[in-house]
């Protein structure tokens, strides 16, 4: 690693002195504590004086106020500064992963894991701002072709719901599926999963909830449609198609983790995935978000909005350094039971998680709904499209628990609404005699019919 001798450090203040905006352009980075000690009370006199009087002071007010023998730099070019810039971003990176390492022992010696990556990571990345951004004026063609070709954007294997969204979901972003218990949340990130390896997309199942061998199971219908309480008894055929399929899929990984695990122990997983397997991660489906727990803050699991607020942060800091499309789960709170149409209070946990996911779901199902064979997505949030509050009808294979899109659109204004459904499963509503006698009446209407002929003649017994 190259030294930094103090005549060096010693000509990085005079040249900052000599030239204002040097120190400017590497003020978001300059650290005190990074200098010698016979310059710390230079550098922080420079500091001080710059924040109060917005302007750098002179050789004579550094030299006369800390005694230091700070002297101007004849001769100065462009090039020197670039040198300038480049030899003060080596000497802070440096420093500071100096300084990163040192605590990190102290933290190790008593236990404390967690926030070590996290020091070393901070003072690796440390760095100059080089980027100046996007022109927008200077070529707006090649700008939108760039999003268009680049954006990542992966089809969610559903028709209706990419319409929605403009395409399907972006690599690096959150997509949250929130539903209440026994909705369907587990089911619909395995189908994402069947739908992505299908189209030869390497894939990442991280439950923390059901067992490897039950998520394999079920994926094991989905992926032969093969009814679930068959699959044992046509074990040769299931076991055939599966290794035929793999011939034309992606690579799909099914991992448990115990539930208040970490972002840190998905990103190990990953890391030591592909390095063993040479596997690149395109997708990952976390079962579920709300059964994570920070990466090195200690919150009481009792507090979910702060729990919820550090998860779904580091879950989506994760998807952008994988550059993989991210969808994980939540649970709907008690209040959304009887209702059928969601919103953010709906959420467990409150607003926190749907202010940092780009694209957030509900599920809703009934009891009714299922046995027909449907479901229904409702999006709450989208952050890249104009599909809030629109709904998209799913079916759904009760026998291999595959959900499929038969490319039907919700008309929203046709959506009954709840004292409209109420209405007609209220026992005691009068069913009007209907006009057309040749129409059989309800099953239900002939059994009530019976009863109380039925009765009547007891009584006249």
């Amino acid at each position: 690693m190259k030294e930094y001798s103090v005549e060096v450090q010693k000509l990085f203040l005079e040249m900052m002195l000599n030239d204002a905006q040097s120190f400017v352009r590497v003020q978001n980075i300059f650290n005190v504590e990074n200098f010698d000690e016979s310059l710390r009370d230079a550098a922080e006199m420079i500091v001080e004086h710059s924040s109060k009087h917005n302007t750098m002071p002179t050789f004579e007010q550094v030299n006369a106020s800390v005694g230091s023998k700070l002297q101007p730099v004849p001769d100065l070019q462009e090039g020197h500064y670039d040198w300038f810039l480049e030899e003060f971003e080596g000497f802070t990176r440096r420093q500071e992963l100096e300084r990163a390492i040192l605590k990190s022992a102290d933290m190790l010696e008593k236990g404390n894991y967690d926030p070590v990556e996290k020091l070393i990571k901070d003072a690796v990345q440390i760095s100059l701002t080089k980027d100046m951004g996007t022109d927008y004026f200077e070529d707006p063609r090649s700008r939108l072709m760039k999003i268009k070709d680049n954006n990542g954007q992966v089809s969610t294997g559903w028709p209706m719901l990419d319409k929605k969204l403009y395409g399907g979901f972006n690599r690096g972003e959150l997509q949250i599926f929130a539903g209440g218990s026994g909705s369907g949340k587990s089911l619909f990130m395995q189908n994402l999963m069947i739908n992505w390896v299908m189209e030869k997309m390497n894939c990442v199942f991280i439950t923390l909830e059901l067992s490897e061998d039950l998520c394999s199971m079920r994926m094991d219908s989905m992926m032969t449609d093969t009814a679930s309480n068959r699959v044992f008894k046509d074990i040769d055929n299931v076991e055939m198609k599966v290794k035929m399929m793999q011939k034309k899929a992606g690579k799909l990984r099914i991992k448990y983790l115990p539930a208040q695990s970490t972002v840190n122990d998905i990103r190990s997983y990953v890391k030591e995935l592909e390095i063993q397997n040479g596997i690149k991660v395109d997708c990952m489906c976390i079962d579920y978000l709300d059964l994570l727990m920070p990466v090195g803050t200690k919150v009481s699991p009792s507090d979910l909005f702060v729990k919820d607020k550090y998860v779904s942060e580091e879950i989506r800091n994760l998807a952008k350094e994988l550059d993989v499309i991210m969808v994980t789960a939540s649970q709907l709170n008690r209040s959304a039971v009887e209702e059928i149409e969601f919103d953010h209070s709906h959420i467990s946990g409150g607003i926190s998680k749907i202010n940092t996911a780009d694209n957030v779901f509900g599920i809703f199902t009934s009891r009714a709904m299922r046995e027909r064979g449907k479901y229904q997505i409702q999006l709450m949030k989208t952050r890249s499209s104009s599909g809030v509050g629109q709904k998209v009808e799913l079916e759904f294979d009760l026998n291999t628990l595959r959900i499929t899109d038969p490319g039907i659109e919700v008309d929203s204004s046709m959506t009954h609404t709840a004292t409209e459904i109420m209405s007609k499963i209220k026992p005691g509503v009068a069913v009007e005699k209907q006009a057309n006698e040749d129409v059989p009446a309800p099953a239900g209407d002939v059994k009530s019919a019976k009863l109380q002929s039925l009765l009547n003649t007891i009584k006249t017994k």
